[in-house]
């Protein structure tokens, strides 16, 4: 018998990375098949341009994601509020477009159970990424270095059967430290949505999972599906709460699942042909 999926009012992904060999595809794809809500929200960096543009990474689980979005959208009469990002930037030339239940914008306001909540990627609060480009492209570099880093010590771990260990996580977030001092990354987004007249906020951009008071404000950072593989909810009560991952699968065991039919005897898919993408910088 199929598994009951779980249900939630509205569910918050950012940072999901599509091609690239980093994304957790199968763990965000699980998640999808396994979660039903009146409201799904893709707060930005759902696909990688800026990757995809250097060549990418495009396997069929990542179109089985734009798939299980589709089919939330049609079958299940979900309402998707998509945000630009800083790596899908292209859409900022396009906003805002609406397809019925499908609006793509550069922020949005949430009108929750409990009160208005001001929502967008977090890009704009970066300093690094708005006025040092040159450092926000080294940056990038590095943490794709990184994360080949992480990849292979997790291989060494792994022959000494040890569980994975997020390396990269555990070094990045020292330098997140350093630069949202700099920045004053939530400060800023927490003001701004006070000034929207907002009683709390969402967010992605620095894959750091966040749920705490800023004075009078939530606070809200969604995470990432690259090493935190979390998600933001709103129960039908109006409570929001952080959803890992590593406790989900605990209900609904990850297991691999069989190909599509018209996937079987499919050829592997080649990266999409990127367009032209505006020049920005990168904030993990």
């Amino acid at each position: 018998m199929e598994t009951e999926p779980l249900k939630f009012k509205t569910v918050i992904l950012s940072d999901v990375h599509l091609g690239t060999l980093d994304c957790k595809i199968a763990e965000v794809n699980h998640l999808l098949k396994y979660t039903h809500c009146e409201k799904l929200i893709l707060n930005g960096d759902i696909i990688d341009g800026w990757r995809l543009k250097q060549g990418g990474h495009w396997p069929k689980t990542h179109t089985r994601f734009i798939r299980l979005i589709l089919k939330k959208l049609e079958k299940k009469d979900t309402e998707i509020v998509y945000l630009r990002g800083n790596h899908d930037d292209v859409l900022a030339k396009f906003l805002p477009i609406a397809f019925e239940n499908l609006v793509i914008v550069e922020d949005h306001i949430h009108r929750g159970v409990r009160g208005n909540y001001f929502v967008l990627h977090g890009d704009v609060f970066d300093t690094i990424t708005k006025n040092f480009v040159f450092l926000a492209y080294a940056g990038d570099w590095g943490y794709r270095a990184l994360m080949r880093l992480n990849r292979l010590y997790n291989v060494w771990r792994s022959w000494r059967g040890k569980e994975y260990y997020s390396l990269s996580k555990a070094i990045k977030a020292r330098v997140k430290r350093a630069v949202n001092h700099v920045s004053n990354f939530e400060e800023h987004i927490a003001q701004l949505a006070k000034s929207r007249g907002c009683i709390g906020v969402m967010c992605g951009h620095i894959h750091t999972p966040a749920d705490r008071m800023m004075g009078d404000i939530h606070y809200l950072n969604s995470g990432d599906w690259v090493e935190s593989l979390t998600a933001i909810v709103e129960h039908f009560d109006g409570r929001y709460e952080i959803l890992e991952f590593s406790e989900f699968r605990k209900q609904f065991p990850l297991e691999a699942e069989p190909a599509e039919p018209e996937d079987a005897a499919a050829p592997a898919t080649p990266a999409p042909t990127p367009v032209a993408l505006s020049v920005s910088s990168e904030m993990h």
